[in-house]
């Protein structure tokens, strides 16, 4: 039988096949203005009541701390740009246990858990405190006999919200992005306008400015020195009561382990976007959260300033220069804008947890029960329905107390963002891979590398950290607690899941730790479709190239389509070609066989690094050249790009290729071009 017969045959069989669709979350990426948004959710929020918090422990002296605090945190972010460029998925967990091994790793993802698990009741609870604070008022300025209880209302707002923004998540990050990103816009008006009309008050006054500035002096409560409250030499230290202060006032920097878990996100350019979200959130941050506070002990009486220290803001639009109506309706808009931007953090916290957790349960520590994605919107709704829950459960616990939450969630901030800090300085010297970035100062002396800018980064973290370990009981008795439960959770988890991969795939405890559990398969929605159309595999964009791929360890070919093109205007199909063991057997198994899962997993994974979406399928067929064009025709895509294959030759590759175009097409007018990239060279033709 010649050539030419046997692939009509092949190709009458292969036309009864199916096309299977895979569907994954983990194809939607977003700008970095989005990905700066998701993260000043939990940043920006802490300008509502960390200045109130701070002052009530460390004094008048909070706002300049605060300021450190903001400057300090931009050298902290350098942490999350040279680990994200390492590991795509980065955050604390991938990173401190590449870093210092599982049992570190399970430590630090629980205090972040602890971090995030509050971040959102705070915020919550804080925006409820606010939003019934104004309408209190609003009563009282109209002399209505009725008063909302409000730690009780704010509960009830608190709650509301996070069902809200877990429902957002629910449907996809770019869902909440796009909230996020509103209530960002809207955070810089209200920005604008507060310090600027702050500013303008101060210069109104007849005396100069300067007197205004809260005075460089000391005042440390006994509750700022925690169980060192009764050590008399303690007060005595100077440098002590700076980490103490310092300690006091960390709040402000909370939300930047939400960056390293937004990276997997952000689109191509990732790395250059990456910076410039950094640099956003940055500029934001610095400009409101020290600017309110100082504008808080500026403006506002001592004594009068007690009864706003859960509401700074809004303090402060009632002492802004002008009439009255015009500062009652500037502290409502403060409000309003207040309970948006606390509720984005929400939102921050949700994305977080979500995407640590999801880590988590890649390593094998926990089941791959939690990854299970949504029918409809693929998101791991499991994880976000258990996030909810905590969340929910400890606003209702706290009973609407501001400073009793803020005071527990020290805990997991600065533990887990030392942990990462130490765990960059250990893979300086333990992962020698060329770094796309790195955090500046670094000395070489022959072979001896000196990372001193992480040095530095660590030392401040470290003696932090260890002085909030003394001072903060509230912190470090709940954290550690918390810290512990999930902990054991974690390692009772990842034993079960072990004891049942070694039973079902019958391996040993070592080819179990060699191979199996250092290896991530996706999980993927699947749709099983009779034809094979654009509109059935979600190609919108009328320009498609094909891409063809076999073997996880050969996509040199598939990076280098998704570098090049814009897929904005051209969809990215990756193709797997199933090809029948039995060549007449032609059922069709819409359940991804596991080599499949390693294939596609590889794809997401260069899909994520470059921040570009591509729209996997897969055919199941008995004659992969003649599938490849048929695909290629059906779907009208204007090149096809295979990898080198172990099999043929290029030429013999290009030959089967147009002889199958041949077959499945008989328009003229219709044309394709066919590349095959190599590691070093490249062979194309054009049909």
């Amino acid at each position: 039988m010649d050539i030419e017969s046997q692939s009509t045959k092949s190709a009458n069989l292969a036309k009864t096949t199916k096309v299977i669709v895979l569907t994954t979350v983990m194809f939607t990426f977003i700008s970095y203005w989005r990905a700066a948004a998701v993260v000043v959710g939990d940043l920006g929020s802490t300008a509502y009541y960390i200045g109130g918090i701070a002052e009530q422990f460390i004094g008048k002296i909070a706002p300049y701390f605060i300021l450190l605090v903001m400057i300090f945190s931009y050298a902290v972010r350098s942490l999350y740009i040279e680990s994200s460029a390492l590991f795509t998925r980065g955050g604390v967990y991938r990173v401190v246990q590449n870093a210092l091994g599982h049992w570190f790793a399970k430590a630090s993802v629980s205090a972040i858990v602890f971090d995030y698990v509050l971040t959102g009741p705070i915020s919550a609870v804080s925006g409820g405190q606010y939003l019934i604070g104004l309408l209190n008022d609003t009563f009282k300025s109209f002399n209505i006999p009725f008063i909302f209880d409000r730690n009780l209302f704010s509960m009830v707002i608190a709650i509301i919200i996070v069902i809200y923004f877990w429902w957002e998540n629910f449907k996809g990050i770019e869902e909440s992005s796009d909230k996020a990103l509103k209530i960002f816009y809207i955070a810089i008006l209200m920005a604008v306008l507060v310090i600027g009309w702050g500013l303008y008050t101060l210069i109104a006054k007849p005396e100069p400015m300067v007197t205004h500035l809260p005075p460089l002096k000391f005042n440390l409560t006994d509750e700022a020195y925690g169980w060192l409250k009764d050590v008399g030499w303690a007060k005595t230290i100077g440098l002590l009561s700076i980490f103490i202060a310092f300690g006091h006032s960390l709040l402000a920097m909370s939300g930047e382990e939400t960056l390293g878990q937004v990276y997997r996100e952000v689109e191509y350019p990732k790395l250059k976007n990456f910076k410039k979200t950094g640099l956003v959130i940055f500029i934001f941050s610095i400009i409101l959260t020290p600017g309110i506070s100082f504008l808080a002990v500026m403006l506002i009486p001592d004594d009068i300033r007690p009864q706003y220290i859960d509401n700074l803001i809004s303090g402060i639009s009632m002492f802004l220069y002008g009439p009255t109506w015009a500062r009652l309706s500037m502290q409502a808009f403060v409000v309003v804008v207040g309970v948006l931007l606390l509720s984005g953090a929400v939102n921050t916290a949700i994305v977080g947890v979500n995407s640590v957790l999801n880590r988590v349960a890649e390593d094998k520590v926990l089941t791959d029960w939690f990854r299970k994605p949504h029918k409809k919107y693929g998101t791991t709704y499991r994880i976000l329905n258990m996030v909810a829950i905590m969340q929910i459960a400890t606003i209702i616990l706290s009973r609407g107390d501001v400073l009793l939450l803020g005071e527990a969630y020290a805990f997991g901030v600065i533990w887990s963002i030392t942990t990462k800090a130490f765990s960059m300085v250990v893979l300086r010297y333990k992962d020698k891979r060329p770094r796309e970035w790195r955090v500046p100062l670094n000395i070489d002396i022959g072979k001896l590398h000196l990372p001193i800018g992480l040095f530095m980064i660590f030392g401040a973290l470290f003696f932090t950290a260890i002085t909030n370990l003394f001072t903060k009981p509230l912190a470090t008795i709940s954290g550690v607690i918390f810290t512990f439960t999930f902990f054991v959770i974690f390692t009772v988890s990842e034993k079960l899941v072990k004891r049942k991969m070694m039973s079902e795939r019958h391996i040993t405890d070592e080819e179990y730790e060699s191979g199996v559990h250092h290896t991530v398969l996706e999980h993927f929605n699947l749709e099983d479709e009779t034809a094979i159309t654009p509109e059935l595999i979600g190609s919108e964009l009328n320009d498609r190239i094909m891409v063809a791929v076999r073997d996880p360890a050969n996509l040199g070919h598939l990076s280098k389509i998704i570098e090049e093109n814009d897929t904005d205007k051209t969809d990215i199909i990756v193709m797997i070609a199933r090809v029948f063991r039995d060549k007449l057997n032609t059922d069709v198994n819409k359940d991804l066989q596991e080599d499949e899962r390693f294939l596609f997993s590889a794809v997401v994974n260069t899909a994520e690094k470059i921040g570009k979406p591509v729209i996997p399928i897969v055919v199941p067929t008995n004659n992969a050249f003649y599938s490849i064009m048929n695909v290629a025709h059906s779907l009208s895509v204007r090149e096809v790009i295979i990898g080198l294959s172990a099999k043929y030759k290029p030429d013999i590759q290009l030959q089967q290729l147009a002889l199958m175009w041949g077959t499945v097409h008989s328009d003229e007018n219709t044309h394709i071009r066919i590349r095959i990239i190599t590691e070093n060279k490249e062979h194309s033709i054009e049909l």
